[in-house]
């Protein structure tokens, strides 16, 4: 999967990089269909120790996926970001199991309906 990171008003490190993209390769274990994903670290300017914001983008044939957690640090909103995107995959996988089986159901009684 081709995940793009942009740094919004800083310039992250390679080794941070390496972090979001391994992480996000994970994903893929729970679907292949993911096209590609885009992610943003952003830092805010407050006084308050949790300033740094990840925002993970990602594209799937028919719909778009997002997360974004703020925390102290960015390892620990990307590890956020991904298990949010891992549940939002596990819930999108059975809505569209559903309705193939329910498709299937109307095929299945469309047939039965014709041979009568």
């Amino acid at each position: 999967m081709k995940i793009t990171v942009q740094a919004i008003h800083f310039s992250a490190d390679k080794k941070l990089i390496d972090f979001i993209q391994k992480k996000a390769d994970k994903l893929e274990l729970f679907s292949d269909s993911i096209v590609s994903g885009e992610v943003y670290l952003k830092l805010e300017n407050t006084g308050e120790e949790a300033n740094k914001i990840t925002e993970i983008k990602l594209l799937t044939p028919g719909t778009q996926l997002f997360a974004s957690h703020q925390c102290k640090t960015f390892e620990e909103a990307t590890d956020l970001c991904i298990e949010s995107l891992r549940k939002q995959i596990q819930k999108h996988k059975q809505k569209q199991s559903a309705v193939k089986e329910a498709a299937r159901k109307v095929d299945t009684l469309g047939v039965e309906e014709d041979e009568y």
